[in-house]
């Protein structure tokens, strides 16, 4: 894995843009998905991992499943069910990923707190990562002419973890958009990583190829005019998290001053779905 050190605005769209020209189209596509964190010390664990929660996956699901049928998911599949559990704070083997880099970029920098830190961006190119999975799953994405499973996708091959994780012997990790739950979902341009243990540590299977990942730091320095930039381009906890919340988030932060950042502890709820810093 690479580690890019950014020093400017301009250097940051750079790293993030770089190589999405795709000649075949002549569009500007990336093939890359993005993970931001407020702390460069963060890596890719799980909330089952951080947790502790790894023995308990199963009874976990079931339970949420159990107690929370009044708000059942259309089509009722395992894969449905994760993806509500895990957009409502569940312990799941799920990571919250964006297609956009604007959305991780948000995430890297929403908390005062962190603002004498550097923090970073996770690049994952989604090409590399499918070349390690099952041919099961890589017949799936060729039917289908598609880089990225949808939950219908993965329904039609396995019906349960437990059927996911037989799939292979070696390890790997897949990503798949949950269904439009709500305007969360949507806004953030969110996706899930699904390794294929849930004791698999991601950034340890990322790093066995420098081809398939790699990190944007963001220095401390940068932080306050990327945050500056974010917030007039309408990349804001408004948008992210719609909602009074969300609008409460936003107009906290924004009027917070330069030299007095916020000491309170932040609302957890910014941090469900497209990013959960651990």
């Amino acid at each position: 894995m690479n580690d890019i050190r950014t020093t400017s605005w301009l250097e940051l769209q750079e790293a993030l843009f770089k190589n999405s020209w795709q000649p075949s189209i002549e569009r500007f596509r990336s093939n890359y998905v993005f993970r931001g964190v407020p702390k460069v010390a963060h890596g890719l664990d799980t909330s089952l991992q951080t947790g502790g929660f790894e023995d308990y996956e199963r009874h976990l699901l079931t339970s949420f499943r159990k107690y929370a049928m009044r708000h059942a998911v259309h089509g009722d599949s395992v894969w449905n069910w994760l993806s509500l559990a895990k957009h409502h704070g569940l312990p799941t083997r799920l990571l919250d990923w964006t297609y956009s880099p604007y959305v991780a970029m948000h995430f890297a920098t929403y908390d005062l707190r962190t603002f004498d830190q550097d923090s970073a961006l996770w690049c994952v190119d989604y090409r590399r990562t499918n070349e390690l999975l099952p041919a099961a799953l890589r017949n799936i994405l060729s039917a289908e002419e598609v880089n990225i499973f949808t939950t219908e996708m993965l329904n039609g091959v396995a019906t349960s973890l437990a059927d996911f994780d037989s799939l292979g012997s070696d390890d790997f990790v897949l990503f798949f958009e949950p269904p439009s739950l709500d305007e969360r979902i949507v806004n953030q341009f969110a996706l899930f990583s699904l390794p294929s243990s849930a004791n698999l540590g991601l950034e340890e299977l990322l790093r066995r190829s420098d081809r398939t990942c790699q990190r944007i730091i963001i220095p401390a320095a940068l932080k306050w005019e990327i945050r500056d930039k974010l917030d007039q381009a309408n990349i804001t906890e408004r948008v992210l998290f719609p909602g009074l919340d969300g609008l409460s988030q936003w107009l906290k932060r924004y009027f917070t001053s330069r030299g007095q950042p916020s000491d309170e502890p932040a609302d957890p709820r910014p941090e469900v779905t497209a990013q959960k810093p651990e």
